[in-house]
């Protein structure tokens, strides 16, 4: 039977356990943006996972949400990770890093007083970021800058291969901009980047492209976030828009798809399983019962830990032992 320390392929990539470390905010730089000493130590303490991914990283100045998150433009950002993956490495870790951008979950003060951008010109209801006020509208993206948002995410993969990480993960959900384009509530667009779900799902099909044309398709993998509970996602249509992105992603060879979804009746991870034709990576308020149990029905083929992974950096030994898990309030983390 099937346990959660069996070796698992996602795509070209070979993990010796099913316990994946999810993207975490703990360990983000102060300031510059770029990978320090502490998040070296930080990933290096977690290199026993199955797979660390990584983030997130903006793939540039205009696409931050966040006031100390890395980035991964330049090549000064791609040294500070490459100390990083150097540190996973030499502890026979895995770690893929994934590729970000906010869209219009942001503000002018973090952008160098530019406006956010969006598909369209429909502000985030929900937040306050920075200000107590909300969220700005954002600015609707032209086609050509489309095109150049694209084609930062394909230099941003280049500077992940240069660091040496393993992959990298295309965030396509949690309400940032390439969710923003999948829903049809914040996506009015009337050209080839809107309406139908085909259409809509163009601008992240394209990134996916982009990326497997620097790494090959067995190393990248897509984030999702089916249930559209962050950040104002809305759509007329879930199932069928989640449905057809995994189609396209599985015809793509795609790595793996990570969705972030807790179960539930009306959990979209049976409609991605289904259509989707690589590995699943599921992943949000799974303990170590629930996961063994989720990969021994084949509901996924590994499953990721968050805050147990930030508050547990010996998470797979304690989960091998049997031992209890840190709570928040124990943790030093």
């Amino acid at each position: 039977m099937t346990s959660l320390f069996d070796p698992v392929r996602l795509g070209d990539i070979e993990l010796p356990n099913r316990i994946v470390m999810a993207p975490s905010v703990g360990a983000w730089p102060a300031q510059c943006r770029v990978p320090d000493d502490g998040m070296r130590a930080f990933y290096a303490q977690r290199a026993d996972a199955g797979l660390i991914l990584a983030g997130a990283a903006s793939v540039s100045p205009l696409g931050v949400g966040h006031p100390d998150m890395p980035g991964i433009w330049n090549s000064t950002q791609a040294q500070g990770w490459r100390a990083v993956t150097d540190a996973v490495h030499r502890r026979g870790g895995r770690i893929v890093l994934q590729l970000w951008h906010a869209g219009r979950v942001s503000d002018p003060e973090y952008l160098l007083g530019e406006m956010p951008v969006a598909p369209s010109a429909i502000a985030c209801g929900r937040g306050p970021c920075p200000q107590a006020g909300g969220f700005v509208v954002p600015r609707s993206l032209r086609l050509d800058e489309i095109r150049r948002v694209i084609a930062d995410f394909e230099q941003a993969a280049r500077h992940a291969w240069l660091a040496e990480f393993d992959g990298v993960e295309v965030h396509a959900g949690d309400g940032y901009l390439i969710d923003q384009f999948l829903h049809d509530g914040s996506n009015g667009r009337q050209d080839d980047y809107g309406g139908t779900v085909c259409k809509r799902s163009r601008f992240l099909l394209e990134i996916v492209d982009a990326c497997a044309g620097i790494w090959g398709a067995g190393r990248v993998g897509v984030h999702l976030s089916p249930r559209g509970d962050r950040h104002d996602m809305r759509d007329s249509d879930p199932a069928a828009l989640y449905r057809h992105v995994a189609r396209e992603l599985g015809q793509r060879r795609t790595a793996f798809i990570c969705v972030r979804e807790h179960e539930g009746a009306d959990a979209l991870a049976p409609v991605i399983r289904d259509a989707f034709s690589g590995a699943l990576v599921l992943n949000e308020g799974y303990d170590p019962d629930s996961a063994l149990r989720a990969v021994q029905a084949g509901r996924g083929e590994a499953v990721a830990f968050g805050r147990a992974f930030v508050r547990n950096p010996d998470l797979v030994q304690r989960i091998r032992a049997g031992q209890a898990l840190m709570s928040a309030a124990a943790s030093t983390v």
